[in-house]
């Protein structure tokens, strides 16, 4: 299963210690990491990255669900869920893409305070002991949740809408007298730009998408070529499991834009 991890630690030598503990966990086939990156949250509430490199499929953070989630973890300081999720309501793209809500945002952000660090990774695993063994030897608190696949259903049904919203003008152009059909075909044209500027970033976001999948799934038969027993079966199967998410949410995409 992909998720988004969250490792909260109180000093930068234990942040360091948990990236390599989690590395070892890849190279032995326990999870899978598909990006990382040590974080640190300063006094005035911004999020830096102190380490995001490493030999994973996805090398950048700009666009990515990791970089979105990393970005929303430089909000507001010291406030409960309820309040974090107004003020993340004009960053529901950001939600979108790192694939979580508001409620696992919350939760992390509140341990995630000044002064700490954390480890973001974008993982597949089957089971959630060898990490929070290795986690937990290091006082880390551990944060997970499912990668849902929020944005892609988002901007279908955003297109959906407004395709819906241009064919209601149009109808009411067509019975319109002729000093109201000139404001009408205005609204039109208007919204008309909208949607091919929606559908523009939809393609062009789709393709990273695309890309990022296929990255993850030849970084995994690379590593399942190598392997042997169930270290091999393991990673055929989480290589199976995300093309196969990846073409079921394309599948859905489709239906609600057709």
């Amino acid at each position: 299963m992909e998720r988004m991890l969250v490792v909260v630690l109180n000093d930068e030598s234990k942040a360091y210690e948990a990236s390599r503990a989690l590395n070892q966990l890849d190279a032995e086939g326990s999870i899978t990491i598909h990006a990382e990156s040590v974080i640190t949250k300063k006094p005035d509430g911004t999020v830096t990255m102190k380490q995001a490199d490493g030999d994973f499929p996805i090398r950048t953070v700009g666009g990515t669900a990791i970089g979105s989630l990393i970005g929303l973890l430089g909000g507001p300081v010291g406030v409960g869920v309820g309040a974090l999720t107004g003020a993340v309501a004009g960053n529901l793209s950001d939600l979108f893409v790192a694939g979580v809500d508001s409620d696992f945002l919350g939760e992390v952000s509140e341990t995630l305070t000044p002064g700490k660090f954390g480890v973001v990774a974008d993982i597949s695993e089957e089971w959630v002991t060898p990490v929070d063994t290795r986690m937990e030897a290091l006082g880390g608190f551990v944060f997970r949740t499912a990668r849902k696949s929020f944005e892609e259903d988002e901007r279908a049904r955003d297109v959906a809408e407004m395709k819906a919203d241009i064919e209601q003008l149009k109808a009411e152009h067509a019975r319109a007298k002729a000093d109201r059909k000139a404001k009408l075909q205005a609204k039109i044209d208007q919204l008309n730009a909208k949607l091919q500027k929606k559908l523009e970033q939809a393609k062009q976001r789709s393709e990273q998408i695309k890309s990022e999948t296929e990255a993850k799934v030849q970084a995994l038969q690379k590593k399942a070529a190598k392997a042997q027993g169930d270290i091999k079966t393991s990673l055929d199967a989480r290589a199976k499991q995300i093309r196969s998410e990846y073409e079921e949410s394309m599948a859905r995409v489709k239906g609600k834009v057709a």
